[in-house]
């Protein structure tokens, strides 16, 4: 029992009391006292006798009530007090007397209960209802129920007390059931969280108490944080969330019943190596299972990414060590997401986000290790899931546009046709090459209407240059397809549209796939490319060379070009100091290609010597920089009937 009213409580004066007896006092029956005259006076003469015997029974059921009860004043004085009042804090009741109740009973140690109690006493609030625990004159603690109420007629009060002990620890034995993990013993979802949260917000209040700015990511000199928090306390919060290895295979190979004492396995060296690294203020660090095969240890007051990094390396040597499951032994590793970081200006979603990030990079990166957050990795994911998030609703808003680079005859220099390439004009990120865009498209299938709209404005834009300059021979435009719209769409039905709707000739369009899509072609992927070619569309293979390069089974499929990729090209940059094998592969495939009736196109074509040599191999046709960049269709109208572009 704790605390003290806004200044002394101090008892009535004798005399008051001798004015006014307590409640089980004042009615005794002497009908020459004042309270008889009182009565006398109120009620009929009849009903006096009648009056004083209820008044006789309410003292006696006041004295043997189980219930504790007092009789406070209006001073917060106790007046008389039950047997059972003096039994629950272990005292006679006459010692109880002339006490402050506040006292007695802890009503003074907080501002808001203090007021309420004061507020009932001063007969401005019916009654109020509060939970303290008390001292036994024992020692031994207890929860009570306190109830202060007012005495019918009477300017006191009546306070009662009921012995909740046995209430507050079944629900403590039912919290700890529903905030642990009947497997492992251990901290669950719920109270991990709970405890995060405890921790991130008395970072934040040390953070304002101490003056401190910053946000998560900032590091800053650990040393002074300590000055600024306090002996031991740093202010930070680190994290290690972790995931077994093929623990799903121990579920379905040997039962549940194995994975359970397994998972418990793990628990207990997961819970000796965070005990191991020592203890902050609040404890140990807190060890908790997340739910499935999941945990995370929670390291409060960290002291750096060193910290969190040598327990996670600790924590994957003692995971390797084999398990002994009454005599089965069993083996797995770990993946580790690390975060460290101030735990002012974070949040609990921000952090297990960060987490959850890290520890997906760990999987990703071959499993069985750990891997700290980092902020520019992260960026680069978050900046591909905005542009994942936004890349539909882009073509629909006609943020995309293509340019053209030609592809020019390396005979002559002429230009013969053009591929197109699309980019988009990003309104946060700008313009944005295919590279930071297509592969997310390939992913979430948005390519299929992203590819179909770039093969009707191609083909759109080739019949326009056709029909802008009727007497040159018109561009063959070519369009690159990803494998996943031969699969995802009718793509045989989409082109033959499109070149119905555009009245451009079939033969003026060419279709580029990479080299590893067509040669894995099978079923309906191969079905379409030669409708395709029976349609009188030609097909590329793009970047040839750095993947299978079966010319054997190239001879079977509906193919009439060869794009060489850049990488043989380049080879021939140094003409001084030419690599004489790039140009005898180059030679090869160029004659290879030409006897089985294939015309090459060599890309990344930059200097007049590549040129040179390439056409002195017999290589077709040429695309590169010392052409031209991609650019906008109005440059390439100013190519059409110009001279021969330099070879």
């Amino acid at each position: 029992m704790s605390g003290t009213p806004e200044g002394p409580v101090h008892p009535e004066p004798p005399e008051t009391h001798a004015a006014e007896p307590a409640l089980t006092e004042r009615h005794t029956g002497q009908h020459g006292g004042r309270y008889a005259e009182q009565y006398a006076e109120r009620y009929p003469s009849r009903d006096v006798d009648r009056r004083a015997a209820e008044l006789r029974d309410y003292r006696a059921a006041f004295r043997a009530a189980r219930l504790a009860m007092a009789v406070v004043d209006q001073d917060g004085v106790v007046v008389t007090a039950n047997e059972s009042f003096g039994t629950l804090l272990g005292t006679e009741p006459r010692a109880l007397r002339d006490q402050a109740a506040a006292d007695l009973v802890d009503l003074a140690s907080d501002g808001r209960t203090w007021h309420a109690y004061r507020e009932v006493l001063r007969g401005r609030r019916s009654r109020f209802r509060c939970t303290r625990r008390l001292k036994h004159a024992d020692g031994r603690s207890l929860w009570a129920e306190v109830t202060v109420a007012p005495v019918p007629d009477s300017r006191r009060v009546l306070l009662s007390i009921t012995d909740i002990s046995d209430r507050r620890e079944l629900q403590a034995r039912l919290r700890h059931l529903q905030m642990h993990d009947p497997v492992t013993r251990l901290p669950n979802r719920a109270l991990f969280f709970e405890r995060l949260s405890a921790a991130l917000e008395a970072s934040a209040q040390d953070a304002a108490d101490s003056g401190i700015t910053g946000g998560p990511e900032s590091g800053g000199a650990i040393s002074s944080s300590y000055e600024s928090y306090g002996y031991g306390r740093t202010g930070r919060i680190g994290l290690c969330y972790l995931d077994l290895d093929g623990f799903k295979a121990v579920n379905d190979t040997l039962g549940h019943r194995v994975g359970d004492r397994l998972l418990a396995a793990v628990a207990a060296r997961l819970t000796e190596c965070a005990d191991s690294d020592g203890y902050t203020r609040s404890g140990g660090h807190l060890v908790a299972r997340l739910g499935g095969d999941e945990f995370a240890v929670l390291v409060e007051d960290s002291t750096g990414t060193e910290q969190l990094a040598d327990l996670a390396r600790s924590v994957l040597c003692a995971l390797q060590q084999p398990f002994d499951l009454g005599g089965q032994r069993l083996s797995v590793s770990a993946s580790i997401g690390v975060v460290e970081r101030s735990g002012h200006g974070t949040t609990a979603t921000a952090l297990m986000q960060a987490a959850d990030t890290t520890l997906y990079w760990a999987k990703a990166d071959g499993k069985a290790r750990w891997t700290l957050f980092d902020p520019e990795r992260n960026a680069h994911r978050m900046t591909r899931q905005a542009l994942s998030s936004t890349l539909r609703p882009a073509v629909e808003r006609g943020e995309f546009a293509l340019e053209y680079q030609p592809l020019v005859d390396l005979a002559d220099g002429a230009v013969r046709g053009v591929e197109a390439l699309v980019r988009w004009n990003h309104p946060q990120f700008g313009s944005l090459a295919p590279n930071r865009f297509i592969a997310i498209a390939e992913e979430d299938g948005s390519i299929v209407e992203l590819g179909r709209w770039v093969l009707r404005t191609a083909c759109r834009q080739a019949r326009q240059w056709q029909k802008d300059h009727p007497r040159e021979r018109p561009l063959f435009v070519s369009v690159n397809v990803a494998v996943r719209q031969v699969w995802d769409s009718d793509l045989v039905a989409d082109v033959a549209g499109i070149l119905t709707e555009t009245g451009l000739a079939p033969h003026l369009l060419q279709l580029e796939l990479t080299e590893s899509a067509v040669m894995g072609s099978a079923g309906r992927p191969l079905q379409a490319l030669q409708a395709l070619s029976d349609m009188g569309v030609r097909i590329a293979i793009d970047d040839f060379g750095t993947g299978y390069s079966n010319l054997a089974y190239l001879s079977r499929l509906p193919v009439s070009v060869l794009k060489l990729d850049g990488s043989f090209v380049r080879g021939f940059q140094d003409e001084e100091h030419a690599n004489p094998a790039d140009e005898l592969i180059v030679e090869a495939l160029v004659q290879l290609a030409h006897r089985l009736g294939l015309t090459v196109t060599a890309e990344c074509v930059e200097t007049s010597g590549q040129a040179s040599r390439l056409r002195s191999i017999g290589c077709d046709t040429g695309q590169g920089w010392l052409y031209s960049r991609a650019v906008a269709p109005d440059r390439i109208a100013e190519l059409i009937g110009s001279e021969p572009l330099s070879v």
